[in-house]
């Protein structure tokens, strides 16, 4: 399996955008702005936030405000921040999370921004340099601060600007209900001091001997703390919440929450964004509850740090298309002014979902996300035999076959699932997995939108965490990696409530919240799909006995996992030729 996982290209990419020294950004000087980096705002319950303000010197009336509000403390990113807003027009604000920076109280990740960014508008609106309207911006953590602010809508808040935006508990710490130890360290890193702990979060080999560790103790998933040896209290209090319950549901927007937000939204994010998940998750279910929402999207071939900066000209090993290197910063303050200044709307703009075609070099757009392309290709999963080629196929086959799969969850030998995108492009796949192979494409086309379908499945165990990848086989024998999915069948139909397998019965298993991306095929090209179970040192390991998987051991393994995938699978994806 590739040791590039998951979790260390995110901690990076969370490092280098917002926790180390910001060497080379300009500090504003006093001659030209009008700086407070010591405000400090009330919350009703008694606490205290931090923040920065940078007006612009010479400003005679009162202007928009642009707030940044971040957990990621680092007070020269906070001026550089606030000061490329007052030069764009705006009144520039930074603020920092509950317990950050001069805040004197505790640090609490995600519980307390839902209120606490209400409580910095409000303040903001009886500024007499404010003329009462807010737009907010940023990524990752900051997004998702932006849509736990919708949670209470706040009539001075105008539009949001999240890019790569999280969920807590849908992208991490557990995606689609699997707990991954990709961002282990991330409580420490935020919570250990009133900035950011940065040696700390760099210890890569602490972090890797801990995980290889827990992987060969096959000690439960709420040991794993205690094989490093220093109690992670965040990690056990997040694993109390295996279902994404009341607790998760608190901090951002649910259900019909979504139908309350008529503001103007602006997503961004990447095919290859780890917290891609999470933030088109937003948007579905923004359309969902309000069909009518005014939510734009843009996204490209960037990375988690590529989208918030507008991509990179290579990312791991796939040379990016010229026409998908934009500025995002540009975009976001040309959208502001759209909004709040009556100017012109972003030129990327042309539809609701805006989207680059990788290997076309061209960009798209279309009013939905399920409008990305023309029409719909099913694939279904197709077995010519025993000991033949397994296929995808446009036709189901008249009688259900079933393709046999054995995992010994026990072996600590064999891992399954390299789902990891890091490169990109491969001239082999490394999978004990089932690898499923499309007929040849006569002529371009290209392929957009998520990987979805649905499995029908039979296991002699009470759940199982799943697997898929998608690869554009080119004629030429590359791998080209498109889309991947990762979630535990238990909580396919429902992310709130686990409903449990019955061992020796078929179900029905639907796959959604997978990477939604979009490439041209080339001519002669196929496409790959690999079938696995979840089992590697970068996530928990589901024995299946249908107890809360955190506290399952690997005595809980017995048997082998056997299961029989029927040939009436299949996967969709939006396609034009």
């Amino acid at each position: 399996m590739n040791t590039k996982t998951f979790g260390i290209a995110m901690l990076s990419l969370f490092i280098s955008q917002y926790c180390l020294p910001q060497n080379g950004l300009p500090v504003p000087d006093t001659a030209h702005y009008i700086i407070r980096d010591d405000v400090l705002i009330r919350t009703k319950d008694g606490g205290t936030l931090s923040a920065v303000v940078v007006r612009k010197k010479g400003a005679d009336k009162r202007l928009p405000t642009a707030l940044f509000f971040s957990i990621y403390s680092n007070l020269e990113r906070s001026l550089y921040e606030a000061t490329y807003a007052a030069d764009h027009g705006y009144i520039g604000m930074v603020a920092d999370t509950r317990g950050k920076r001069l805040s004197p109280d505790i640090i609490e990740p995600y519980e307390r921004e839902a209120k606490d960014v209400n409580t910095v508008i409000d303040w903001i609106v009886q500024q007499p340099w404010s003329d009462g309207r807010v737009g907010m911006y940023g990524g990752s953590y900051s997004g998702f601060v932006q849509w736990a602010a919708t949670k209470y809508p706040n009539p001075a808040l105008k539009t949001i600007v999240p890019y790569v935006a999280a969920i807590p508990g849908q992208g991490l710490p557990m995606e689609n209900n699997v707990f991954l130890t990709a961002n282990y360290q991330w409580a420490f890193y935020v919570t250990d001091n009133k900035y950011t702990e940065d040696t700390l979060y760099k210890e890569n080999d602490r972090w890797r001997s801990m995980r290889n560790n827990w992987w060969e103790s096959g000690a439960a998933y709420n040991k794993i703390d205690s094989i490093d040896g220093t109690p992670n209290p965040w990690l056990q209090k997040w694993l109390a919440h295996p279902d994404y319950d009341a607790y998760w549901q608190s901090m951002v927007p649910y259900k019909e929450e979504f139908a309350r937000i008529n503001i103007p939204v602006l997503t961004i994010t990447g095919y290859y964004d780890d917290g891609q998940v999470s933030a088109l998750e937003y948007l579905r279910q923004h359309y969902k509850y309000n069909p009518r929402a005014n939510h734009y999207l843009i996204i490209g071939p960037y990375d988690h740090f590529g989208a918030q900066r507008g991509g990179e000209p290579e990312l791991r090993g796939y040379h990016v298309d010229p026409v998908a290197l934009i500025s995002t910063r540009e975009i976001t303050f040309q959208w502001f002014d759209y909004i709040l200044k009556s100017g012109k709307k972003p030129v990327l703009l042309r539809d609701k979902i805006n989207f680059e075609v990788m290997g076309a070099n061209v960009w798209k757009h279309a009013p939905a996300m399920d409008k990305m392309e023309s029409s719909t290709l099913r694939l279904y999963l197709y077995t010519p035999g025993k000991g033949k080629e397994y296929g995808l196929s446009t036709v189901k086959s008249e009688k259900p076959r079933f393709i046999r799969q054995t995992v010994d969850l026990a072996d600590r030998n064999t891992f399954h699932n390299d789902y990891y995108p890091d490169p990109i492009i491969k001239t082999a796949i490394d999978t004990n997995g089932l690898v499923f192979i499309s007929q040849p494409f006569d002529n371009l086309a290209s392929v957009s939108g998520m990987l979805r379908g649905i499995l029908k499945a039979k296991i002699n165990k009470k759940d199982m965490d799943i697997g898929m990848v998608l690869y554009e086989l080119k004629p030429n024998g590359e791998y080209f990696q498109l889309s991947y999915y990762l979630g535990r069948a238990s909580y396919a139909r429902d992310m709130s409530r686990r409903r449990l397998l019955t061992p020796g019965n078929w179900e029905t298993i639907p796959v959604e919240r997978s990477r939604v991306f979009s490439k041209q095929l080339e001519r002669g090209s196929r496409l790959v799909m690999v079938l696995d179970i979840d089992k590697n040192p970068f996530a928990q390991i589901n024995y299946g006995t249908g107890k809360d998987v955190s506290l399952e051991t690997i005595k809980d393994a017995g048997a082998p996992l056997k299961i029989e995938w029927s040939t009436d699978s299949f996967i969709e994806l939006g396609i034009s030729r």
